[in-house]
C-alpha cells in the first residue's frame, strides 16, 4: 500500500491520510519510497498555485478535488524494472508528501536522471531531474538535510537575486522583502548582500522583527506597521514572499511610482485577501523560477546557472544552518501534524522540519 497525505485542492488547509493500492511496475519503471524530506513555507506556495502552474499534476490522485503536494528530499529504490537503476539508488528531487513513487527514469546519467513518466512530459522540467546521491562529493553529503530545506528555497532565492540583476536592478537603490522571516527571503538577503548593489530592507510582523535582525542580513528590519518610517521617494524592488494583500497596498502606495518592480513570489500569509489591481508603482508580477532558468540556459548554456546556484546554496548553508534548529518527525500522523501547522502559520521562522513515512 502506499501512503499519502492528501490536500483539499481548494481549502488547502484541509488534509487527510489515505492509503492506495500501490501499481505494479511497467517494464522500465522504478519504485522509490520517500525517505525524508523537508516541509516549508514554499510547499504551501506549491499548494495555493497548484492549478496555476500544474503543482497538483506532479502527482495525481483519482479522487476529485484533492491532490498531493510536493516536496523536496531523498528516495530510495526499493523495486526496479529500470536496467540502468539499481535497487538501493538514491535520488534527491522532487517527491509526493506519500510514501512511495512510481517513476519512469530517462536520460540516465552518472549524477541524474529525470523522470519521463507520460503525466509529467509537458510539465516544468526543473522539477523532473533528480540527482543520484549515492557518490555525493562529502561537502554536499554532510548538509543532506539542510539540501532539502534550503536548497528549493535558496535556489529560488538565487533566482530571483539574478533575475533582479539580469535586469540592472531595474534601476532602484534598494530592495524591500516581505515576510523577511521566511527562509526564502533571507536567502535572497544573503545573495543581495553578497553582490553588494542594493540596499536591503526586510518588513516583517512586530514578532518576528528580533529573529529578522538576528539573521544579520539585513540592512534595515521594519515591521509593517512602521512602513511610513521609510524615505518614499526611494527607487525600489519590492519582493512580497507573504501573498497579504493588505501588505502589498501599504508598500505600492507608500512609495507609489518610485516601486520600479513589484514580484511576487510566495504566500507565507495565504489565508489573507489579495492585493487590488489599481495599484501605484510597477504592477505585482508572479515570479516563476523556471522562467528565468530557461533564459539563462539559452543565455549561458543549458545547466549553468544552476551549476553556480548549488555551489552558492552550499556556502549559504554553512552561514544559514547556525541560524536554523533541525526538528524531525516520523510517521502518517507526524506528516500531517507538521502540515496542519505549516499551513496553519504555527511553525516558527527558526525551524526546519524534516520528515519521514
Amino acid at each position: 500500500m502506499t501512503t499519502k497525505l492528501l490536500v483539499n485542492r481548494t481549502m488547502i488547509d484541509q488534509a487527510k491520510i489515505v492509503e492506495r493500492t500501490a501499481p505494479l511496475l511497467a517494464e522500465g519503471e522504478i519504485r522509490v519510497a520517500t525517505r525524508r524530506f523537508a516541509l516549508t513555507a514554499n510547499n504551501i506556495s506549491y499548494a495555493l498555485s497548484g492549478e496555476a502552474i500544474g503543482y497538483w499534476r506532479f502527482f495525481p490522485d483519482d479522487e476529485a478535488g484533492w491532490g498531493c503536494v510536493p516536496v523536496w528530499g531523498f528516495g530510495e529504490v526499493v523495486e526496479s524494472r529500470a536496467a540502468e537503476i539499481a535497487v538501493g539508488s538514491m535520488l534527491w528531487g522532487f517527491f509526493p508528501m506519500a510514501s512511495d513513487l512510481v517513476m519512469a527514469p530517462s536520460k540516465v546519467g552518472a549524477n541524474s536522471l529525470v523522470d519521463g513518466s507520460a503525466h509529467r512530459r509537458e510539465l516544468p522540467y526543473v522539477y523532473n531531474q533528480y540527482a543520484r546521491t549515492n557518490d555525493d562529493p562529502a561537502p554536499l553529503a554532510a548538509i543532506a538535510d539542510l539540501r532539502s530545506l534550503m536548497f528549493p528555497l535558496l535556489t529560488t532565492s538565487y533566482v530571483i537575486d539574478d533575475y533582479i540583476a539580469d535586469h540592472a536592478g531595474f534601476g532602484a537603490e534598494q530592495v524591500l522583502i516581505g515576510s523577511a522571516s521566511s527562509k526564502t527571503a533571507f536567502g535572497l538577503a544573503y545573495y543581495l548582500r553578497e553582490r553588494g548593489a542594493q540596499r536591503v530592507i526586510g518588513l516583517t510582523s512586530a514578532r518576528n522583527i528580533a529573529f529578522v535582525e538576528a539573521l544579520g542580513l539585513y540592512d534595515q528590519v521594519v515591521g509593517y506597521d512602521a512602513l511610513a518610517s521609510l524615505a518614499r521617494e526611494t527607487p525600489s524592488v519590492f519582493v512580497d514572499m507573504s501573498g497579504d494583500g493588505a501588505v502589498v497596498a501599504a508598500v505600492h502606495r507608500h512609495f507609489g511610482d518610485q516601486i520600479k518592480a513589484s514580484i511576487s513570489v510566495g504566500a507565507t500569509h495565504w489565508a489573507a485577501d489579495r492585493a487590488p489591481r489599481d495599484l501605484p508603482g510597477a504592477r505585482p508580477a508572479f515570479f516563476f523560477a523556471p522562467g528565468q532558468i530557461a533564459k539563462r540556459d539559452a543565455d549561458w548554456g543549458a545547466g549553468v546557472l544552476m551549476r553556480r546556484a548549488v555551489e552558492a546554496n552550499i556556502a549559504a548553508c554553512a552561514m544559514l544552518s547556525a541560524r536554523m534548529t533541525v526538528v524531525n518527525a516520523q510517521g502518517a500522523d507526524a506528516v500531517a501534524a507538521a502540515y496542519a501547522d505549516m499551513v496553519g502559520g504555527r511553525t516558527p521562522p527558526d525551524r526546519g522540519i524534516i520528515l519521514s513515512f
